[in-house]
Parts: structure tokens; sequence; C-alpha cells
């Protein structure tokens, strides 16, 4: 069964890098949802599919992996520079401006 191996983006909602310091195993469904028809929800009957391990390096993970078998693809995460202004917040109240306040 095929897995994939990454290290999750930052959530939309912060700014922070918290919960991305991980890396994460998650299987890939092998067989695709059905609709059940009286309720409507989406089920499978592939359990390996909710299956999601975390680990401390990406090393660990590859290693846990063929350890048992696990087919499993790396996708390298896109990091971004970090955005440090060297006045910081307070240079918007600064005194010393030179030129007049814009924003």
């Amino acid at each position: 069964m095929p897995a994939r191996i990454y290290s999750p983006a930052r959530t939309a909602m912060s700014s922070g890098t918290a919960k991305t310091k991980v890396w994460v195993l998650e299987h890939v469904a092998e067989s695709s949802r059905e609709v059940d028809p009286l309720m409507g929800w989406t089920s499978s009957a592939d359990t390996q599919a909710q299956v999601r391990m975390t680990f401390p390096t990406k090393e660990a993970a590859l290693e846990y992996a063929k350890e048992h078998g696990i087919d499993a693809v790396v996708q390298e995460p896109t990091r971004r520079k970090t955005n440090i202004r060297p006045g910081g917040y307070g240079e918007n109240f600064a005194t010393n401006r030179r030129g007049t306040w814009t924003h």
C-alpha cells in the first residue's frame, strides 16, 4: 500500500509555524469513498486511509516505512523566507519619522 511522507503546512488562520516541525506518514486511499444511500454520508472500507502517524524527522518516517514494508513517497516542503523588519512593530509609532505617516 502506498503512503506519502510530508511536512504539513501552517494553517491559514495563523502566521506562526506551530505543527510544521513534524513529518507525517499518511496512507493513500486504495478505493474511492462511497455515498451511503440512506443517510448520504461518505464511507470507505479502507481502514488504512484513516492512519496518520507523526515523526520528529523525515529520516525516522522513512525508516519506519522501510521496516514495515510500506512504499512511501516523500514530498519536500517549500519553506517561506522569514519577514523580519529592522524596526518591527514599533517602527509604526517612531517619533523620529522623516516622512508623513501614510497609513
